[in-house]
């Protein structure tokens, strides 16, 4: 960013770079150092808030420690859903594979928690989007594999790319699945004196 930042961002996602950008707010990223492994018995809807919560917190830390411009910190966690599994990113491509030939055919849930914290205020919002996947055949799984899409993405796929053309419905927030959903970050970041748009 050229100009004066308006907050930190707590990701390292490209996918939120872009959202923030495209809604007018200045932000520089600062990425935390976060263990993302899920609580035995946690719920998708706790984990997906709790990972956000402790981003936003860390971060924050780490502002005041190292006596940084004291901007709010935005931070977001995204969770694929399937059933109450959650599919998070594929480490190889055969789970990638496998990741796809799940969701083939089937609706599953995108969860997008985020959280902004500043000073002594603490904020969280979470998104739940449907999304509906066509049936995809072997040969269509193994050339978007190929593709390297699906290796930094929840679930295995990216909306907003080439895995757009398997999506039959979505109901919710676009930019959720994306990763960062606008319409509540937006609110919340208006609460923290942040200029949107």
């Amino acid at each position: 960013m050229t100009s004066a930042a308006q907050i930190y961002l707590a990701s390292q996602s490209p996918r939120r770079r872009e959202l923030l950008q495209q809604i007018g707010v200045r932000f520089r990223v600062l990425v935390p150092d976060v263990n993302e492994a899920p609580l035995a018995r946690e719920s998708p809807e706790a984990y997906v808030l709790r990972i956000a919560r402790i981003k936003a917190e860390v971060t924050w830390m780490r502002i005041c420690e190292r006596r940084m411009k004291p901007y709010p910190v935005l931070a977001a966690d995204t969770a694929v859903i399937l059933g109450r599994h959650i599919l998070g990113k594929p480490a190889t491509d055969a789970a990638a594979r496998g990741m796809l030939k799940a969701l083939s055919g089937r609706t599953h849930q995108v969860l997008t928690s985020i959280a902004i914290a500043h000073e002594n205020k603490l904020q969280l919002a979470t998104s739940v989007s449907k999304v509906k996947f066509r049936r995809l055949s072997d040969a269509e799984i193994a050339h978007y594999v190929a593709s390297g899409e699906p290796h930094d993405k929840a679930g295995g796929y990216g909306i907003q790319g080439l895995a757009a053309a398997f999506i039959a419905r979505i109901e919710g927030s676009y930019s959720g699945v994306m990763g960062l959903p606008l319409f509540e970050t937006a609110r919340l970041l208006k609460t923290f004196g942040v200029q949107v748009l």
